[in-house]
């Protein structure tokens, strides 16, 4: 039987369709399967786009992948993919992939900030970057070097970052995008468990009876989790609820039963709302055998201000009689302003008059940082008090449109299904809740309703905030790229913590810099004020990923700065940059990715890089070699005065010398060399090793030589000793070997068994040597040890300073509805929210490249209500402008689309760097988690 290449791929494929939901193949089919697969080496490794972390099977031939498909044996997705999922291949072979070093110069071969890009050596690159770190450092100190980090990174990518970030140069000036879409959640889970990351599984979704989807469009951001619920909701319709919450109505509402459409930031009042309908009218649903074994309840300042520039920063200065002030026009400091100073609306003013704020009263902002203390039950329940149903309902209902009775029947519904007895329910959301001016907040009160009715780390019933990037839980977390983190939960500003890493680092102590304050928004912020002089982009589009985006790329282009950025393809942030590195891309090298049910995940490097592209682990490697003892470890002296000391006496005490590399110091160590090559066991057989062992591409290396690889297994010694900081401490991972032998595994995993069902003491070796240990005979141990010690106060503030254990128990916060600080008004009248489509992964570098992506959807659209086009003045396929008080884009205007917003709000991916949103959104942010709010500003809409 003769057939095409083509007609022998779609066997193929079909064959394996077939397969994977159980359908007999025809006999024919399988041997045209089989002749189409002749050759191909197939291997299992995780998805490269979003958090739900599914598995694929990959085939190779002759060098290159030449075929996807679900992974069967993954519990995660089970043998489907998404639709990007299927392309993971096709990612890595865009026509544009960048294959060399590129540096800015102009015609003498001199770097030149104006200059255009021109290949260079991989040396003359690590050069240059050597160059302008020490510049850098002599300049700014420890806080003059920062990266722009990514929950993209594998597990060994952004450990091997950290480690030279925070023990070689000794700056906490690292920070993952990661704060864009998690940090919010991460705060919530610290101030509520003492310990990061969800408490649930996915096989929550096949044992609940209710799904609440709270700002997460699941069927286009997380479908494959989406099609779990789905079937959940078929294979019981008349007992399983689903109900979709939204600022605007999009997939998700297809299958819900019920959809609330709900005004920007007002899930703070809805929240509250459900508590209170608990609290006041159905107290007997309260499980106080719970409460009072497991949970306290607390309290935190409300007037923290919106995470925004604060006056008297450099860029706000001068302050000039026209109301613009520094690099800032005065449009733009009609917002910024709020961030001293918030006048209390009618609509938040219930909600604020248990704190004493009245309306029309001004509310003076000061950072608060994460603190908060203990209250009690009645006053918790008078905190309670003004969120009844008329009020949640007048300040809530999203739909202009919508009859105001009906949206009160929904509320009272959503409530009655939580609270309903024997009824199992999961509150999804992602960044909906997570990009907040109040997202903290936000996210512990969803906590709140789950622990008064015992409906949290149970089978099929908690929340679960649900994971934006592939790695953002298991590097940017985990590991700790954040710029406050160490690994397993550990900080920065604990010394304790400092000397825990500093041991098992074999650095001297006090190496460790105690601030860790540099989060992604300031540093841009110290870009702009001239602070930071060196900036390294990895694994991420820093400069298209970052709101209020114009003054980030002006300050990079017309500082006095370095700017790299490492990548696959040359994106913004690449065109921004002044030296751009080849990456190589995910199935390019070893790797690890945790998704969000803490599952981690490895596979294996399946073909050689492109061209003269190398891993991000390389780069960092390779970069350490030009960094000495006496370079680095010497005395400074902060901007907040803190000093660092010169540690290079204790270095030489351990056996180092002035002139010993960081290189040698944090990876290629007497322990690093013992992790051995072994090309004829498994899982080194019959795999490539670009970074251990060379290829045969034979790179040109930093030091100008071919590069023959370390010599030693450095993927696994990085992933041995990172996982180390977590063994008995709640975090336990498997060995590296096991993680290859297997589809993931859920941490912590104790004695070979992974934990579905966190804190509770039937699923969770730690939870139940807790209650052991207490005695308390309760069902549950919420074990972290972060914020468990508490002063005791009210509402208004702390009343006793003596703090108070809290060992093994989680809290209930009261957080009240607050406005976020900027709202539509009579110039700027309709809400901008941003967010993702289907087909495109963030900001559309690798998806674009796609054909079939791009040809599904070309471009980005405004999606508008067919109302709001016709008071505009527009219509269908009309050309508009989208303008804030920060800058405009044009876009088509969509009104039939697979998005509907309702009057008065407008959505617009991100993906499209032709539309570039993010100049019009702004850089507000959760004072506390300091992640941006992409989800709501004001902007007008015209025509083109």
């Amino acid at each position: 039987m003769s057939l095409s290449r083509r007609e022998f791929l779609k066997s193929s494929a079909a064959a394996s369709a077939a397969a994977a939901i159980g359908m007999s193949v025809p006999a024919e089919l399988e041997a045209s399967a089989a002749s189409a697969e002749s050759g191909w080496r197939w291997d299992k490794a995780a998805c490269r786009f979003c958090g739900t972390g599914c598995g694929i099977m990959m085939a190779t031939k002759n060098g290159k992948i030449v075929a996807v498909k679900g992974d069967p044996a993954a519990p995660v997705n089970r043998g489907l993919n998404c639709i990007k999922g299927y392309f993971n291949a096709k990612i890595m072979y865009g026509a544009d992939r960048l294959t060399q070093p590129l540096l800015r110069m102009n015609d003498k071969g001199e770097f030149d900030k104006k200059g255009k890009f021109a290949p260079v050596s991989w040396e003359r690159a690590f050069d240059e970057m050597e160059l302008n770190i020490r510049k850098a450092l002599k300049a700014s100190g420890p806080e003059g070097v920062a990266v722009f980090a990514s929950g993209q990174y594998t597990v060994m990518e952004g450990y091997a970052a950290q480690k030279m970030m925070k023990a070689g140069f000794r700056s906490n000036a690292i920070d993952p995008n990661a704060r864009h879409c998690m940090a919010s959640a991460v705060v919530g889970f610290y101030q509520t468990f003492g310990i990061d990351e969800p408490s649930g599984c996915y096989d929550d979704i096949e044992l609940t009876d209710t799904v609440v989807s709270w700002g997460s469009n699941m069927a286009e951001m997380h479908p494959i989790l989406w099609s779990r619920v789905t079937d959940r909701k078929l294979s019981d319709p008349d007992r399983v609820r689903v109900i979709n919450m939204s600022t605007y109505r999009h997939r998700t509402s297809d299958l819900a039963d019920i959809e609330i459409i709900f005004s920007p930031n007002t899930d703070l009042a809805m929240w509250n709302y459900i508590a209170r309908e608990i609290v006041y009218n159905n107290p007997d649903a309260i499980d106080w055998d719970f409460l009072k074994k497991n949970i306290i309840f607390a309290a935190s300042p409300v007037n923290m201000g919106y995470g925004m520039r604060r006056e008297g920063e450099k860029s706000l200065t001068p302050v000039r009689p026209d109301g613009s002030a520094g690099k800032y026009s005065a449009k733009e400091m009609q917002t910024i302003k709020h961030e001293m100073v918030h006048k209390v609306s009618a609509k938040e003013a219930p909600a604020l008059e248990p704190y004493g704020y009245k309306e029309g009263q001004d509310m003076v902002n000061k950072p608060a940082g994460l603190k908060h203390w203990e209250i009690s039950f009645e006053e918790y329940k008078k905190f309670l008090a003004p969120y009844t149903l008329d009020y949640v309902a007048k300040i809530a209902k999203g739909d202009p449109d919508e009859p105001l009775e009906q949206f009160k029947e929904k509320l009272q519904t959503l409530a009655d299904l939580y609270i309903e007895k024997g009824r199992k329910v999961v509150s999804f959301w992602t960044m909906g809740m997570n990009q907040h001016t109040r997202g903290t907040w936000v996210n512990t009160l969803s906590y709140n309703v789950h622990f008064m009715l015992n409906k949290q780390a149970l089978p099929g019933s908690g929340a679960f905030s649900l994971t934006g990037q592939p790695s953002a839980c298991g590097t940017a977390r985990e590991v700790g790229t954040f710029c406050h983190r160490l690994p397993a939960d550990m900080m920065v500003k604990n010394p304790k913590h400092r000397k825990i890493a500093e041991n098992r680092w074999k650095i001297p102590e006090g190496t460790l810099n105690p601030v860790g304050n540099q989060h992604i928004m300031k540093i841009h912020r110290d870009i702009e004020d001239g602070v930071v002089k060196f900036a390294w982009v990895n694994v991420c589009n820093a400069y298209q990923d970052s709101a209020s985006a114009k003054h980030w790329i002006k300050a990079a282009r017309e500082m006095d700065n370095f700017i790299v950025t490492s990548d696959g393809y040359p994106g913004i942030s690449a065109m921004v940059s002044d030296l751009v590195l080849p990456s190589a891309m995910i199935y390019e090298k070893w790797g690890a990715y945790g998704n969000a049910e803490r599952r981690t995940q490895h596979w294996r490097q399946q073909v050689l890089p492109v061209g003269n592209a190398m891993s991000d682990t390389w780069q960092w490697v390779e970069l350490s070699k030009r960094f000495t003892v006496k370079d680095v470890w010497g005395p400074y002296t902060l901007r907040n005065g803190v000093k660092l000391a010169d540690v290079r006496k204790a270095a030489h005490a351990m056996g180092y010398t002035d002139d010993t590399t960081m290189f040698e110091i944090l990876y290629a160590n007497k322990e690093a060399k013992s992790y051995k090559i072994d090309m004829d066991s498994f899982p080194q057989q019959g795999y490539d090793n670009s970074e251990c062992n060379g290829d045969s591409r034979n790179v040109v290396g930093s030091d100008g030589k071919v590069f023959k690889g370390y010599g030693f297994m450095i993927h696994e010694y990085l992933f041995e000793e990172y996982a180390s900081f977590g063994r008995g401490h709640g975090h336990d991972l498997a060995p590296f070997t096991t993680y290859h032998k297997v589809r993931g595994l859920k941490w912590p995993v104790v004695d070979g068994k992974e934990t579905q069902w966190r804190f509770n003491v039937k699923y969770d070796p730690y939870a139940k040597a807790a209650v052991e240990k207490s005695g308390n005979g309760s069902t549950h141990a919420f074990y972290g040890k972060l914020a468990k010690a508490l002063t005791q106060g009210d509402l208004m503030g702390i009343t006793d300073k003596k703090k108070k254990p809290l060992t093994d128990k989680a809290k209930i916060f009261a957080r009240p509805y607050m406005d976020p600080p900027e709202m539509p008004d009579a110039e700027y009248d309709t809400w901008l929210a941003t967010g993702r489509v289907l087909e495109h992964w963030h900001s559309g570098t690798m998806t674009m490249r796609v054909p079939e992506l791009f040809r599904a959807v070309p471009e980005a659209l405004c999606y508008m209500n067919p109302k709001t086009a016709e008071e505009k003045g527009l219509k269908q396929g009309d050309l508009c402008w989208v303008e804030s008080r920060r800058g405009r884009v044009k876009a088509h205007v969509e009104t039939r689309g697979r998005n509907r917003p309702p009057r008065g709000l407008v959505f617009v991916p991100w993906f499209d760097e032709k539309v570039f949103i993010n100049k019009v959104c702004l850089d507000a942010t959760c004072p506390q988690s300091k992640q941006t709010d992409y989800k709501k500003c004001a902007v007008k809409i015209y025509k083109a």
